[in-house]
């Protein structure tokens, strides 16, 4: 996966302002069900919005970089206890986000 650019990334911080958070990681924190409960939700909507709860064993920070790591997603933004990740939907009938070029 190429890595975002700060134009895209601009794009993309800007986009997740508007949504909702999609998934909650709670005191279990990150477990398998979480995992593929996540990529499900990457490939239907490529940009989401995670919560996490303050009775996790993890950080927000940690937590994205987690995630990030086993979806093969990138970190969009983390701030306080909420972070954002990106990853390019693998489905053929949504249409992908398009990001900006340099």
């Amino acid at each position: 996966m190429t890595t975002l650019s700060k134009k895209q990334v601009k794009q993309l911080r800007t986009m997740a302002h508007q949504i909702n958070p999609l998934m909650i990681v709670g005191r279990n924190g990150i477990t398998d069900a979480a995992i593929a409960q996540a990529s499900e939700t990457l490939d239907h909507h490529e940009l989401v919005k995670f919560t996490v709860l303050d009775g996790s064993p993890m950080d927000a920070k940690d937590c994205a970089e987690a995630f990030a790591g086993q979806l093969g997603a990138q970190v969009v933004q983390v701030i306080g206890n909420r972070f954002v990740l990106y990853r390019r939907t693998r489905l053929r009938h949504i249409d992908p986000i398009r990001l900006v070029r340099e």
